[in-house]
């Protein structure tokens, strides 16, 4: 089972320890589209400050991000399960799983990424800013640029089995799954079940708690017809529309009685 999750904006501070190192990485082949990424919003941030927040989309609270950018080459990592923070990554609570949870998910969460493309949960990366929205004065569009890459990189990194796809649109423009992958790739949308909208907090919330089950519970799904039973064992109420045809991904709607 692969896990695809979006970053979160809010980060926690880096590490005192080695600096990175993109070569250790995980997922090799973005190493290039990596470096170009890195050396552009480095270059950006030395420069004029209010552009590289106007690029960035910063507010004035946040000018302090500008110069935590030009720090990247040389700052402090850690695993990126530590770095990512926020409503999701609250709720899935990495640090407070058991060991046998916790290599399920070094092996099954990819955390996608505007500066990295996607690193895996252990992969040691110092904090930063810069979403996937974000056009690069060198690059453009960082959707844009990492879609070649990603695309031959993913499908190998995906096997054979499921693709539980939690991203929000911003990352899931990145990569979109194809073909036999697209298959058996299952997107997930939390809707408020009273009034079948997404409210953006319990969503969010609730993504992170679903992925805290499935690693607790040792769960490995083969493809989206076997989740669905296995959150149903685990108490979600799940409705599901099968894809139309074949290669095309399945979706399912997790309902949530109360906004918490």
């Amino acid at each position: 089972m692969l896990v695809l999750l979006p970053p979160s904006e809010g980060k926690a501070s880096s590490g005192r320890g080695a600096s990175l190192k993109l070569e250790s990485l995980s997922l090799p082949g973005l190493t290039r589209a990596r470096e170009a990424v890195l050396s552009e919003l480095v270059e950006l941030c030395r420069g004029d400050e209010d552009k590289a927040r106007d690029v960035l989309g910063l507010s004035e609270g946040l000018r302090g991000e500008v110069a935590k950018n030009v720090e990247l080459p040389t700052a402090g990592a850690r695993p990126a399960g530590e770095i990512y923070t926020g409503v999701l990554y609250d709720a899935l609570d990495l640090a407070s799983l058991d060991a046998a949870a916790k290599r399920r998910a070094a092996r099954s969460l990819l955390v996608f990424s505007g500066l990295w493309g996607a690193v895996r949960v252990n992969d040691r990366i110092p904090s930063y800013r810069c979403s996937m929205g974000v056009k690069l004065p060198g690059l453009g569009a960082l959707g844009a640029h990492w879609r070649a890459p990603m695309a031959e990189v993913l499908p190998e990194a995906a096997g054979d089995g499921l693709v539980l796809d939690l991203r929000s649109s911003a990352y899931a423009a990145a990569w979109k799954p194809k073909g036999e992958v697209a298959g058996r790739t299952a997107t997930v949308r939390v809707l408020h079940a009273p009034t079948r909208k997404v409210v953006s907090h319990f969503n969010k919330a609730t993504k992170g708690r679903i992925v805290r089950s499935l690693l607790t519970a040792g769960v490995a799904p083969k493809g989206p017809a076997e989740l669905v039973e296995a959150l149903r064992d685990l108490g979600y109420e799940v409705e599901v529309e099968a894809p139309a045809r074949a290669g095309k991904a399945w979706t399912l709607d997790v309902l949530v009685a109360e906004i918490h």
